[in-house]
């Protein structure tokens, strides 16, 4: 069960090293693409398909005809990567039971976006965790956990790509200890939970009155979706990379710098955000200097 490219390589590995896998579980197709008039596919059905795997789209998992169907498929184990919260009556129904891959060393940030929240929050090591399900999001008996550093200027999206992999990996070794009935319940100490919640475009506005290694994280933990922005000339501008500094003369919080060639930068709270790449409103994504070869504003202080 699973939807978006983050889930692939779990498939994908359990097929490789010779398991049956009796169906897949994806979001149904979706309006998109260019005047959202193409029909698309998730990454997980189209990898299915092309595998010759069954594909069961529900659009409530407590329809009775999409349980009917999944109980057809006879499957001992579900293995559950980046797809929804699944009601009691599916995640009871296999015989060795249901398990996710989740994207942080649980019980830190339970929740929707632990990848990003761990950039923002500037945590230098993530990692994996394979749980049983229980009634309550993200709080079952953990299987297995492996740890992922974080560079100071990696992004989440390069943390996600990194830790995918090695997710499958977590995943695969989840399933053969399963297999074998070899491995040992931890239980997660809620003292020590943290929440990732989901992140909306409103939690995406830079507070340039933080810190500017603050800013810095914030912006790398949401590059590069949903986008960190912040307004320039009351246009949106989304920025992708940055650099904080934290000496010479910054400004007020927020104050645009540019000497409309090489550089743009905001003013933060002890110093100021080189901005190294950025896309503004309507236009494509691209370094800072190409950006200012095509444009002219006013009101950036030199």
């Amino acid at each position: 069960m699973g939807t978006p490219d983050f889930a692939v390589p779990s498939l994908r590995i359990l097929l490789d090293n010779g398991y049956e896998v009796a169906g897949v579980v994806t979001a149904t197709d979706k309006m998109g693409g260019r005047g959202k008039q193409q029909l698309l596919q998730s990454a997980v059905k189209r990898f299915a398909v092309e595998r010759g795997l069954p594909v069961l789209q529900p659009d409530k998992l407590k329809d009775p005809a999409f349980l009917e169907q999944l109980a057809a498929l006879q499957g001992n184990l579900q293995v559950v990567v980046a797809f929804r919260m699944l009601p009691e009556l599916v995640w009871r129904m296999p015989a060795l039971g249901a398990f996710n891959l989740h994207g942080s060393l649980l019980p830190r940030y339970r929740g929707a976006a632990p990848i990003n929240w761990a950039v923002i929050e500037g945590q230098k090591e993530t990692g994996v965790t394979t749980f049983f399900l229980n009634a309550d999001i993200d709080t079952g008996d953990i299987l297995f956990q492996e740890r992922l550093p974080i560079g100071p200027d990696e992004t989440a999206g390069e943390v996600h790509d990194r830790m995918m992999e090695l997710g499958a990996q977590v995943v695969l070794k989840t399933v053969q200890a399963i297999e074998s009935q070899s491995y040992t319940l931890q239980k997660q100490d809620d003292t020590l939970a943290s929440k990732a919640p989901k992140i909306f475009r409103e939690t995406c506005q830079i507070d340039f009155a933080q810190p500017a290694q603050n800013v810095h994280n914030f912006i790398r933990g949401l590059s590069p979706f949903p986008g960190a922005w912040a307004l320039l000339e009351d246009q949106e501008l989304k920025i992708f990379r940055s650099r904080p500094v934290t000496s010479g003369s910054s400004g007020a919080p927020g104050t645009l710098m540019s000497d409309g060639k090489s550089y743009l930068r905001f003013g933060a709270a002890d110093g100021y955000i080189d901005v190294l790449e950025l896309q503004l409103q309507g236009r494509k994504r691209m370094a800072t200097a190409e950006f200012l070869k095509g444009h002219r504003f006013s009101g950036a202080k030199p």
